[in-house]
């Protein structure tokens, strides 16, 4: 079951015209929320950022937070699993020709689908993963949960090809964030994080663990973050919204640290897991 413009329907059924401006230019935004248990994590934190991205292409939010919310429940709750991935993705919608400048008037196209959300295997937290670096050569709104993701596929396969996990990104000497997830630096026993900024998607997983760090007096710096402090460091992680916080242990072929999960990625992810489970059990 889907919901595409007003409709829920079974995902066989779904049709987008292929003068959809999603299709021809890429021109849309997306979210993806976990849900655990069925019930959403940090969703009010994945509305607000949604919104910025609206905001940031100049589209209109074709929705309120509230109807938002009933839309993404009835998604939840047609789904036989408990634990799922939403995604949801809003186009600026099909216009009569394919012309670069935005249509006048239009109706957005508004898609939703859920999967199943599956941890990472365990041995990936418990050996880590292997990553590779490269040149951050995307454009200049990151910031911005773009469909358009080329780039990002592109890096991304970089690190399959090379039998890895992800990507680090590195741009003018500094580190970015991951093809498809945010990066931290464990560096002399302090937390590195990217400042937010445009060349990066802020994540709300992200915020999370910054907010964790903070709340278990874990030291703690949000600064730009240069590439040989990345290479140098004792521990890496990865996070995003599906993979919550792994532990990054080889970079380019070379161990992190000594090559295994460290001390201070196993405090995280207890207090991750301890606090997810306190917001599930609060709001349900």
């Amino acid at each position: 079951m889907i919901y595409l413009n007003g409709e829920f329907m079974p995902v066989s059924e779904a049709k987008v015209s292929v003068m959809d401006r999603g299709f021809l230019f890429g021109d849309g935004v997306y979210e993806v929320i976990p849900i655990y248990s069925k019930r959403p994590f940090r969703l009010a934190e994945h509305l607000r950022r949604l919104q910025a991205s609206l905001d940031g292409i100049r589209l209109a939010n074709p929705h309120s937070d509230a109807e938002w919310s009933t839309l993404i429940g009835r998604i939840v709750d047609a789904a036989d699993y408990p634990d799922q991935q939403v995604y949801l993705q809003i186009t600026r919608g099909t216009d009569e020709k394919r012309n670069h400048a935005f249509p006048k008037v239009v109706r957005p196209t508004v898609f939703m689908m859920s999967e199943l959300l599956l941890p990472p295997p365990p041995e990936q937290r418990e050996r880590g993963i292997s990553a590779v670096s490269a040149a951050d050569n995307r454009w200049l709104r990151c910031d911005l949960k773009s469909t358009s993701l080329l780039a990002n596929c592109l890096l991304r396969q970089q690190a399959v090809e090379a039998g890895c996990a992800e990507t680090v990104l590195f741009r003018d000497g500094f580190l970015s964030e991951g093809a498809a997830s945010n990066i931290f630096v464990v560096k002399d026993g302090i937390l590195l994080a990217p400042n937010k900024s445009h060349l990066m998607l802020a994540g709300i997983t992200y915020d999370v663990i910054l907010e964790l760090a903070l709340a278990h007096g874990l030291p703690h710096e949000v600064r730009d973050v240069r590439e040989e402090e990345v290479r140098a460091a004792s521990e890496l992680w990865m996070t995003s919204s599906t993979k919550e916080v792994l532990p990054i242990v080889s970079l380019d072929d070379r161990p992190v640290g000594d090559g295994k999960p460290g001390q201070v990625f196993g405090q995280m992810y207890g207090w991750y897991q301890k606090f997810k489970q306190s917001v599930m059990h609060r709001r349900g």
